[in-house]
């Protein structure tokens, strides 16, 4: 796999691409599209406030923009605690194996450290979760 901080790169750069409209899409399969359906149905509701209230837009559509992209954050945020999780079952898996069928003890303490901190983690990224949700929520337009 290549270097995080290239990948990392070619998001944003795809990420700004996108926002500036020029239809460019990411190289995850599934992702982006979806964002763009999502995406669609805003900008058809932030033109039909514009026709209602012109001074609502400025307003309006930051506000928008902002909740696409926290929603863009949330799923992301998701992604990696489901992940997590899946990290969890396989280090129990590894675990069992290490210490009862290989019967390697020196490797038993460091797979249940790795297991702890996998779990530290999980428990952070579901937390982070909870308050960000609750942070799309009250991005939510009333109505």
């Amino acid at each position: 796999m290549g270097d995080p901080r290239n990948v990392a790169h070619a998001k944003k750069v795809t990420q700004e691409k996108h926002h500036k409209g020029d239809g460019a899409h990411s190289h995850q399969p599934g992702k982006r599209p979806q964002k763009l359906r999502e995406k669609q149905p805003a900008a058809d509701e932030s033109s039909a406030v514009k026709t209602a209230a012109p001074a609502a837009k400025p307003e309006q559509k930051p506000d928008a923009a902002k909740l696409e992209k926290s929603l863009g954050v949330l799923a992301k945020l998701k992604e990696l605690e489901f992940h997590s999780r899946a990290n969890i079952e396989k280090l129990a898996e590894l675990s069992l194996t290490i210490e009862d069928e290989l019967k390697q003890k020196a490797f038993v303490e460091s797979v249940g450290d790795v297991y702890s901190a996998q779990e530290a983690f999980h428990s952070k990224i579901a937390a982070l979760i909870e308050a960000y949700q609750a942070e799309c929520d009250r991005l939510k337009p009333a109505g």
